[in-house]
């Protein structure tokens, strides 16, 4: 009988197979021993260290990539995993050093698609995706190269294209752990939970971040999305509400909304760098929010994260419009940084969200309807950072970014989870990406950033404090001149600190926040289904009102 005996090379799926027979064992010759003995060195060093990659011991894996160049300098596999190592490590500079030794050692398709993961994290999402693009064209069938360019499709806010990708993906290789996170999120719901019990139970090397994301969407796969999720019970497409001014120390901070959860009125900090609705435990215990699922909720300050749980409202109002059944994240503490709660304009992803500054307004109304869409039933969003149940991740359900007549002036940002990106140039440089978030009061740099611009000086006089806790190593920027959209803003003694731990939560670089005191000024409309954001500023409104408050 004929056995086939496999021999993985350089960690690739096939399997490299040798045929032997059972029954008649040929003596291997000198050229056959001499050939025997040279596989094994180059083939187990790569193994034990794509080994050490899987389990996310990414100490040794670096170490184990290094044996492995060492012995075989123009080894693509082993300069990938090397780079791929020093991202997972959080290590960006040396995984960005290690990609240019790559290229210029051995112009693979295997290290430049590993050289755009580098360049995809450091902001580069434009040239990430012509190496990625590349790659493909080239005819090679590297799977991470579509990988990365379903990550930038979907970034982008065009979920029919990164379906197509991820499934390719997957087709090429289905056991890296990545490539099956993403592709899970294409199933049906009932795949979704046994997949995403198989992902959590394997030895694989998802970070600890991955890990609860991953953690977190399979409890609410389990829970509230099987009733649907929060749906909208009113007989409205379209609402005005007011915004309320919130003060701290005598200075206007933010704007909240009034929200009733379970029939309980609260003041809930309109946060657009938030997700979902979140309260404290007084809160939650006093509107009798239920079905608590532990988890944790992520910002800035301290570790990145606080503990917390995710609950059940049987009904949140907001203006004319009501919901059933909505979820509601619960922190540990007792209030959200000073208030009530916050709630994330996330929630309100399936409406064109209108967020009237300065005339102190929350406007919500239906989104532009795609050539031939179908009516559709309107809800809050869930907020698990992942796309809306209106953009089903499969090929069929999902549908590409669609630009209404007019919405040709909105500006195109990029999204990721809750988080809205917006390119902003600081001076002369090449625009980077700040987060539009209004829960931030002033605007923030990261010092890096800073740097290539003006002067930047540490202050200890600063308590700069988010959701997770306290913001260490303050620093100052002299100056900055900041555009966006179609305005600009200039900033003295801009605040920074940083962003590296929210880069790496987000997996691309942010280098800053656009905060309260310069939204405060403008009529912002967002379309989160498109990835799509209008800044509006009218001076004679805003010099009619600035005065108003501090």
């Amino acid at each position: 009988m004929f056995r086939p005996r496999c021999l993985p090379i350089f960690g690739l799926i096939p399997l490299f197979c040798f045929g032997q027979s059972s029954s008649d064992k040929p003596a291997l010759n000198e050229s056959d021993s001499k050939q025997t003995v040279s596989i094994a060195p180059k083939a187990f060093p790569l193994s034990e260290a794509n080994r050490f990659y899987r389990k996310g011991d990414f100490t040794n894996a670096i170490a184990k990539y290094k044996d492995v160049l060492k012995d075989n300098p123009a080894s693509p596999d082993g300069w990938a995993g090397l780079i791929r190592s020093y991202l997972k490590a959080r290590n960006v500079s040396a995984a960005a050093q290690s990609a240019d030794q790559a290229i210029a050692t051995v112009d693979h398709p295997r290290t430049r698609a590993a050289r755009a993961e580098v360049l995809f994290r450091q902001g580069e999402v434009v040239e990430a995706e012509k190496e990625w693009v590349n790659v493909i064209n080239s005819g090679y069938p590297e799977a991470r190269a579509y990988l990365g360019l379903a990550r930038v499709r979907l970034a982008s806010s065009m979920y029919r294209s990164a379906a197509k990708l991820i499934r390719k993906a997957h087709d090429l290789n289905p056991n890296d752990p990545e490539i099956k996170g993403l592709w899970l999120t294409t199933l049906p719901l009932s795949q979704q939970v046994e997949q995403l019990k198989s992902l959590l139970d394997e030895e694989t090397n998802l970070d600890e971040d991955q890990r609860t994301r991953f953690s977190s969407l399979l409890d609410s796969a389990v829970e509230w999305r099987k009733d649907h999720g929060c749906r909208l019970i009113s007989k409205v497409s379209s609402m005005e509400t007011p915004l309320v001014p919130a003060s701290e120390y005598h200075r206007l901070r933010g704007y909240c909304v009034s929200v009733a959860v379970n029939g309980h009125q609260k003041e809930l900090l309109l946060d657009t760098g938030a997700s979902g609705i979140v309260v404290g435990r007084g809160i939650a215990a006093e509107a009798k929010i239920t079905d608590l699922i532990p988890t944790r909720i992520g910002g800035i300050g301290g570790p990145g994260w606080t503990s917390g749980s995710i609950g059940f409202a049987e009904s949140v109002k907001i203006g004319d419009m009501e919901f059933r059944n909505c979820p509601i994240k619960v922190t540990d503490n007792t209030t959200v940084v000073h208030e009530d709660g916050l709630i994330g304009s996330d929630v309100f992803e399936n409406f064109l969200v209108d967020i009237d500054f300065p005339d102190e307004k929350l406007k919500l109304s239906e989104l532009a309807k795609r050539p031939g869409d179908q009516e559709r039933e309107l809800s809050l969003s869930s907020a698990n950072d992942q796309p809306s149940q209106d953009e089903q991740m499969d090929e069929n359900g999902a549908q590409d970014r669609y630009i209404a007549p007019e919405m040709q002036s909105f500006t195109h940002v990029y999204r990721f989870g809750h988080l809205l990106l917006v390119p902003t140039s600081i001076g002369d440089v090449p625009p980077k990406f700040f987060v539009l978030d209004s829960g931030a009061f002033g605007n923030l740099i990261s010092p890096s950033a800073a740097e290539e611009v003006t002067k930047v000086r540490r202050r200890k006089d600063i308590l700069v404090t988010g959701i997770s806790g306290r913001v260490d190593d303050i620093y100052t920027a002299k100056k900055a001149n900041i555009r966006f959209g179609h305005l600009g803003q200039q900033n003295q003694e801009i605040i920074a600190f940083d962003t590296a731990p929210q880069s790496d939560r987000t997996g691309i670089e942010i280098s800053g926040f656009l905060g309260f005191q310069t939204l405060r000024m403008l009529d912002i409309r967002i379309d989160y289904r498109d990835g799509l954001v209008n800044f509006s500023y009218d001076p004679k409104k805003w010099n009619a009102i600035k005065h108003r408050y501090r």
